[in-house]
């Protein structure tokens, strides 16, 4: 059993948890090419990337198990266990939101109409930044284990949080005026793919609103 908790968490309980961010972030990352690829009606490249998608949310989901089965219960730590745990969901659910929105994307071939099209991959990449921030938040998780939650550390990653949240309101600014947008061509199009665009606008946008949500997980652990 030291053996297995050894070779999952090393030296660090929390590390596994920056390994878990990067797989959500790369998670991520790849609705990039996919919306571009999709935009274009390139439906392979698009099916490629969802590829990629599904076996990082499922890397995740994998790890998200493992972590949750072998976190030990009677560590000596500066923060709860179910603090990391309430963070850990949080992360996974990057993933998840990419993997729906693509899911929805191709089980539908809808097409992002180009009256929008290049302001939609300025609110995808916007989305992918948030998702690139939490991760870059996540992995100082290990200098403050370290520093007990405390010192120049915490100052940091209060600094990295704040940008998080400048982040993710511009991804909310940025929803809107794209929900704007829609709404003024939408008299043009499939009444049906114009309704399923608005959901993939919506949850698209989750993917920074569970990015924000990392940021309010560490907060709480900074609070202890």
């Amino acid at each position: 059993m030291a053996n297995m908790l050894a070779n999952i968490f090393g030296s660090s309980p929390v590390r596994p948890l920056e390994k878990h961010i990067g797989i959500a972030y790369r998670c991520a990352k790849q609705l990039q090419p996919f919306f571009s690829a999709a935009i274009k009606g390139n439906w392979d490249k698009a099916l490629a990337a969802r590829d990629t998608i599904e076996k990082l949310e499922h890397e995740a989901d994998d790890l998200k198990k493992k972590i949750r089965l072998q976190l030990p219960k009677s560590l000596f730590m500066p923060v709860p266990r179910e603090d990391l745990l309430e963070l850990l969901l949080v992360q996974d659910k990057i993933a998840n939101r990419t993997k729906d929105v693509s899911g929805l994307v191709v089980g539908r071939k809808l097409e992002i109409p180009s009256q929008i099209s290049e302001q939609f991959l300025e609110f995808v990449e916007r989305n992918v930044d948030a998702a690139k921030q939490a991760r870059k938040s996540v992995r100082e998780l290990d200098e403050l284990f370290t520093a007990g939650f405390r010192g120049a550390e915490v100052d940091l990653v209060e600094g990295l949080i704040e940008e998080l949240d400048l982040i993710e309101t511009d991804t909310d600014e940025k929803q809107a005026a794209l929900r704007s947008a829609l709404f003024e061509i939408e008299k043009d199009l499939n009444p049906i793919d114009a309704m399923f665009m608005y959901k993939v606008i919506e949850l698209t946008g989750e993917v920074a609103d569970m990015a924000e949500r990392v940021g309010r997980r560490l907060e709480l652990l900074l609070s202890h």
